[in-house]
């Protein structure tokens, strides 16, 4: 599946899930509706992937953990904040080059619209 048509059914179901739930939730209630929206949608996806740090050829794990990686290719990073800050995206972009995916999807919940909350990556 090509990154726009996967980005768009992602972006889709997460529009449903704002439109479901609105702003002012737990950021972990929004990952497991989407998750929901996901399954129902046939997109196949892993919730809270672990993500070990190389170093210096050794694999180890230091508590990183993707919140949806989505058809082996694409990253969601999910926040439930007032604004998003650089650290956010800079957070998405290491997550993406640690895993190899090419691109991601930072998306805040908790706004009015949540197309304002929405920022594509593409490494």
């Amino acid at each position: 599946m090509e990154f726009d048509e996967l980005s768009n059914k992602v972006i889709g179901c997460a529009l449903e899930v704002h439109k479901q739930l609105g702003p002012g939730l737990l950021e972990s209630a929004y990952e497991r509706c989407l998750s929901y929206e996901f399954i129902c949608a046939g997109i196949r996806h892993i919730p809270q992937m672990e993500l070990p740090l190389d170093y210096k050829g050794s694999k180890l794990d230091c508590g990183y953990r993707v919140d949806l990686f989505i058809e082996s290719e694409l990253i969601v990073e999910l926040k439930a904040v007032d604004k998003l800050l650089p650290i956010h995206e800079a957070q998405l972009l290491t997550y993406m080059k640690l895993s190899g995916a090419k691109t991601g999807l930072l998306m805040n919940f908790n706004v009015t619209r949540l197309k304002d909350g929405i920022k594509r990556f593409v490494l």
